[in-house]
């Protein structure tokens, strides 16, 4: 046995790759983000502030000095002195980094310690809504947003089939038998959520094996800067095969979640098998991926435990912990508090567990999460839906406010759990820059200072502009509005929301909207050339397009229901042009782009087959989602505003309805169609059953679209927005948007 150990050991020291010292990863952050500027900076890494982050920022002899306790407080330095005195940014969405050739000095020396002991980040859903076709260029530029936005722990899945693939082979599964269960690349999230199996598969084993490799990058890069990587635990999913394999173990086939089948199988944390396997999972981890001792684990995600009392969900959370620790004597457990259980909570030692709430509202209902550590968070985005706003005072004050209070417990950190990004950037600068606030954020400064960093100069339009918008879109009550445009909805006559559990509430003026998109082309003359800029009147202009769909597409209901065809006809082209401009207006960024999304997804195939499999998975993820069922209640949960997917998905399919449409009488009603996911179903009726048939098809299809922007963003912005403004003044006094139709 001594033996088979120090063979282990000596595994692990040859599989994880050593990171560099924290110095040398700062300065390599730092030329990464400042190329030749980069000479002009010194760094140096500093001790902790009474355990806390801290960094520093001066002038000294002329040059730029940054100190961290280290490489993520020495991004954190090197963001703060961009923002707040070159006035430059790097974003998602393009950079300002047109630096001058001499660093503009600090005018007094900053430090700033954080109070906040974790800064985590990442949720399952965002690996595959946003990174699933991501190559390491694509996570280094990501990575490297980590560290300047004070990133501590994030969570790290990339390499996970790997792991299971060496695990399930200890215990007698096949190769054929593995790669089938492990599901499609767009949809591995879920999988390690414990919600699927199989579903958009077989993996091709050039996957596994590629992605084992950037697995290893990530950590490394995120562990030399700093960083403490959450890795999985494990809680008891196990494939439905091992049902078979072991008979005599108590395992559950659980509920098919979502109607996404075949279903998965949750192994009783009392049987000895669990141990067993837990064993071999964390063994084979550690092996691949070596060990930061946090562990993600949440059994019976968005499921139901077999058993309720509070003395089984007691000895379940025992049992993952002891599962844990007995493996690694450090080990934590972090548990997301989307479907916390409180026995299984209490089953684990208080300072073993770090409870993660991703929206920063589960406090108020679990006690501040029963006197455990906790972190509150941001969930803002579901599914990759476009949405300019939130509620940035909620985002503000939530965090500072609780901090150090009874009512907030052992808050010991802030999150961001986004399903996916790469749009709304301010809202996610602002999220992560509460890092180093102990109290609420003035947000008339922080956004002031926002802009001028985003585009270089402090100008009143822009300024303006961006000021209306916080008093709007980005002051509004939720804290997840959605926002949605009926273009993407399943058409029909009765439209309440494009995507299951959505709606298209709209809690501010939309009429603002237009006025700051007005004000921001004010400032072309002297900002058109700035990438940032650009890609801000493209996304202000998105929304105000999506919200003049919502009228529109009412118009053309009331249109038919009235009996007079001309009107109808009328207001049938003017939605579907008003789309078609969307999506023209979309293409002229890169960041909008399906073509984009499904040439990234088949770069990742070594044969046609496999470049075939990734891009349906591609296709599926965005649209259908799951299989063809009746029921389906997932298809259009990730409904996107993406130049492409409008023209080719969306806009197709309003055009076959009003073609259906055009043979029925004014008396047709389709309202008995919509479900409780508010769409009508797969089955509602011959039409949907046709449409179905279509869009599986769809994600079958090989039909190209562009992957790079055509036109000018600032020019089509302009233009369209002169062409709708005079239809957005004539409909919008006309419209309720309480109640999503118009005055009578």
């Amino acid at each position: 046995m001594q033996r088979i150990l120090k063979a282990l050991a000596l595994c692990v020291v040859t599989l994880v790759p050593a990171v560099a010292a924290p110095v040398d990863a700062a300065r390599a952050l730092i030329a990464r983000i400042l190329s030749s500027r980069a000479c002009q900076v010194e760094v140096e890494i500093i001790p902790r502030d009474a355990g806390r982050d801290v960094f520093e920022v001066e002038t000294r002899g002329g040059r730029l000095v940054l100190r961290g306790n280290d490489g993520v407080a020495v991004g954190s330095a090197l963001n703060w002195y961009l923002r707040n005195v070159a006035h430059a940014q790097r974003s998602w969405d393009g950079d300002n980094l047109a630096l001058p050739a001499v660093l503009p000095p600090v005018p007094a020396k900053v430090r700033i310690a954080s109070p906040y002991q974790h800064r985590v980040y990442l949720n399952y859903c965002t690996f595959d809504y946003t990174a699933a076709w991501w190559d390491r260029a694509r996570w280094e530029r990501e990575i490297d947003w980590m560290a300047l936005h004070g990133i501590t722990t994030p969570l790290a899945v990339t390499g996970q089939s790997a792991v299971w693939q060496a695990t399930l082979r200890r215990f007698g599964m096949s190769e054929d038998e593995i790669r089938t269960y492990l599901s499609g690349p767009a949809f591995h999230a879920w999988q390690w959520m414990t919600n699927l199996e199989q579903w958009g598969g077989p993996l091709p084993q050039s996957w596994i094996d590629s992605h084992l490799e950037l697995g290893r990058f990530i950590l490394q890069r995120e562990r030399e800067l700093g960083m403490t990587p959450i890795l999985q635990g494990f809680s008891g999913c196990v494939p439905l095969d091992f049902i078979r394999k072991f008979p005599h173990a108590k395992i559950l086939r659980k509920k098919i979640w979502c109607e996404v089948g075949p279903g998965t199988a949750q192994l009783d944390p009392d049987d000895p098998l669990f141990e067993r396997f837990g064993r071999a999972f964390l063994e084979e981890q550690t092996r691949l991926l070596g060990t930061d001792h946090l562990y993600a684990d949440d059994p019976f995600h968005e499921g139901e435990p077999p058993d309720t009392s509070p003395a089984y969900l007691r000895r379940v959370g025992a049992k993952l912990y002891r599962l844990a620790a007995d493996f690694d004597k450090d080990a934590v457990i972090v548990m997301q508090g989307w479907t916390i259980r409180e026995g299984i909570v209490k089953g684990i030692p208080a300072d073993k567990l770090l409870a993660l709430d991703l929206t920063g509202q589960k406090w108020r209902e679990t006690q501040a999460f029963w006197g455990r550590p906790w972190v509150a968070g941001v969930l803002h985005n579901y599914g990759g839906r476009a949405a300019l706003g939130g509620n940035l005072p909620l985002i503000a004050n939530n965090a500072p406010s609780l901090l150090g209070t009874p009512q907030g417990g052992r808050l010991v950190g802030i999150g961001l759990f986004p399903e996916a990004i790469e749009h709304n950037p301010m809202l996610y600068d602002l999220a992560t820059d509460v890092a180093w606030h102990r109290r609420p954020i003035n947000l008339l400064t922080w956004v002031n200072a926002y802009v001028y960093a985003r585009y270089g100069r402090d100008l009143p339009s822009s300024q303006n502009a961006w000021r209306l918008l916080l008093d709007t879109v980005y002051s509004q009550p939720s804290s997840e509005p959605q926002m949605e445009s009926p273009l993407l909805a399943r058409p029909a006559l009765t439209v309440r929301a494009a995507s299951p559990w959505g709606d298209f509430r709209r809690d501010y003026p939309p009429a603002a909207v237009w006025t700051a998109w007005s004000g921001l082309l004010d400032d072309a003359p002297a900002l058109g050339s700035v990438d940032t800029y650009r890609y801000d009147v493209v996304e202000v202009g998105r929304q105000a397009l999506a919200d003049l769909s919502l009228p529109l597409q009412r118009e053309v209901t009331a249109a038919f229901e009235s009996g007079d065809r001309a009107r109808y006809l009328a207001a049938r082209d003017q939605f579907l042009e008003l789309g078609a401009d969307m999506d023209r207006l979309l293409g002229t960024r890169r960041e909008y782009l399906l073509g984009r999304w499904i040439d990234d997804a088949r770069s990742w195939g070594t044969i046609r087959a496999e470049m075939d499999l990734y891009e349906r998975n591609a296709r599926e993820l965005i649209t259908v989602w799951g299989p063809d069922t009746p029921d389906a209640y997932l298809f259009d949960y990730s409904c996107r505003q993406w130049s492409g997917l409008i023209r080719g998905f969306y806009l197709e399919r309003w055009k076959r309805f009003f073609a259906f449409l055009e043979t029925q009488p004014a008396s047709y009603r389709d309202d008995r169609f919509v479900r409780t996911s508010l769409r009508p179903g797969n089955d509602a009726s011959p039409f949907y059953r046709n449409l179905d048939r279509w869009e599986h098809r769809w994600c079958g299809g090989h039909e190209a679209y562009s992957d790079r922007p055509q036109g000018d963003p600032v020019a089509t912005a302009r233009e369209l927005m002169l062409k709708w403004k005079p239809v957005m003044s004539t409909v919008y006094p006309r419209f309720d948007w309480r109640k999503s139709e118009f005055l009578r």
